[in-house]
This record gives structure tokens, sequence and C-alpha cells, in this order.
């Protein structure tokens, strides 16, 4: 039986860089492509969004490190920093963090003035892009005081890809976050060859949008190779796994990948996928 299109680009040496919005998105969507691969080509990981901003938070940025146990972001971004940098020398692959603030303390620009410092500490919803996570990150909707973010992604973007015929790996934005939003945009908008993942584990619980699988005539395939051991992988993100799964337990479900191509994908990102050799 003929090798599926992602086994072909690997075993013919095809440099693949996977854009991660976070520290924990690759892993968590392609940790088992990773480490088949790995050995095999070049494999690099490329994370956004891995810095926090400094106090005053937003409601939902307390919420969120209540979550997380911690009380400082800064603190806890070092930390998640150190466990992705581990778990990606476990796998073998090489790793960068891009330094852009993530969307839930990413603040809009500010002026001078005594007045607007004091409304900043007042209420911090003001001050930020993203002010709540269910009605503002969680819409997968870039705010117009986000262009400058998608413009340094975007500009990113032309410096991965260290082959023509390196392939990128971006999050298909399922969930709508707006992060994964944004690296996905910027993924469309590049002139590299893209392949999408599905977002894990928030397509457990949301279906991929129709619209961006159309405009790209996108169809999906299955990675079922090596997830046994893609639990312990994730687990590694100490600071986040208890409140991503609840009770302790990973589901071992296939990886979903989205290429150019063959027939459509249906709504959980599978179906009958070919890529042209």
């Amino acid at each position: 039986m003929a090798a599926d299109p992602l086994t072909r680009a690997i075993d013919a040496g095809t440099p693949l860089v996977v854009l991660s919005p976070h520290l924990d998105d690759a892993v968590l969507s392609c940790g088992a492509l990773m480490a088949f691969a790995a050995g095999r080509t070049s494999v690099r990981v490329a994370t956004f969004f891995t810095e926090a901003g400094a106090p005053p938070y937003t409601f939902s940025g307390r919420h969120y490190l209540r979550l997380s146990g911690r009380s400082d972001a800064e603190f806890l971004y070092r930390e998640r920093r150190a466990e992705d940098e581990e778990v990606l020398r476990r796998l073998g692959v090489e790793g960068m963090h891009l330094g852009l603030t993530d969307g839930l303390f990413r603040r809009k620009p500010t002026l001078p003035g005594r007045h607007r410092q004091w409304l900043r500490r007042a209420l911090p919803e003001r001050s930020h892009v993203y002010p709540t996570y269910r009605l503002h990150v969680a819409t997968g909707r870039i705010s117009r005081y986000d262009s400058g973010t998608l413009d340094r992604a975007r500009a990113v973007l032309e410096t991965l890809a260290s082959t023509p015929w390196t392939v990128l790996l971006a999050p298909s934005g399922v969930g709508r976050h707006v992060d994964h939003v944004l690296v996905r945009t910027a993924a469309e908008l590049s002139p590299h060859r893209v392949v999408y993942y599905s977002d894990f584990p928030y397509n457990q619980q949301h279906r991929l949008d129709p619209r961006f699988v159309e405009r790209n005539g996108l169809a999906g395939m299955e990675w079922s190779r090596g997830l046994a051991g893609k639990a312990a992988l994730v687990r590694g993100y100490r600071s986040q796994a208890d409140a991503l799964f609840p009770g302790g337990r990973i589901p071992e479900v296939p990886e979903v990948y989205l290429l150019a191509g063959g027939p459509p994908a249906d709504g959980n990102g599978t179906g009958g996928a070919s890529w042209p050799s």
C-alpha cells in the first residue's frame, strides 16, 4: 500500500516546521507525527505566544492563573517555557520561542498620561486587546488593535522556511482561540507549502470552520502511529495538563492533518485525502 503524503514527505527528508501558538500546542496536536519524523528529517517547533504581560491582569487572566495554581503570570510563563524545552528535547526536535505576548495578556498601544495609568490599574480590561476570554479570546475574531501582532507573525514565517520545499504545519483554529486563528491566518497568507493540523483537545468538542476548509481546498487524513507514547509527552507540560485533562485521562485519538487536494474534509477534519506527490 502506498505511503500517505506526510510519510512520503518525511521519508524524502522534507524539513518540517510546526507553528505552535502556545507552549504545548505543537505536542498536543502533532506529538505523534513529530516523534516519527525526528531523526528522519529536520523538525523545528516555532512557538509564537511565549510571554505574559505584567499586572494588573484582567478577570479572565486572573481566572486562568488560578486554574494553573499560580498567581504571577511572568513566573508561570518562565515555567511553561522550561517545560516546553524539556519535552522537545525528549522528542529530539529543535524548538524556538518567538517572544510574542499571549492573547490573554496583550495590551493595546498606550498613550502617556496619569489618568490613563490610573484607569489601567482600576479597570485592566480597558487596556487589553482581548478583555475577556469568552467574549473576545474565544471568538476567533482578530481585534483591530492586533494588526501589528499579525504583521509580526507573518514576518517571522518568512524566516522559518529553510528551503523552498519546507512544509509548515499550522493550526486550523478549531476552538476559535484568537491566537490559533492569528497563526492560521499568517500561514494562509504565506507563499510556503502549508499542512494544517486539527487543534487537540479542542477538536474533541468543536468542529472545523467549513469556510476555512473550502477556501483552501483541504482534505483530512488521520495519523495513528506512535499515539501510545504521546500522553507521556503531554504530561510533561505539568502546569497545563491537569486543567486541560481533568481527572488525568488523556484520550488516545488519531492526529488529524488537512492538506490541499482531494475530496473535502468533514466537520471533524477527516475524509479521504490525497496530496499530490
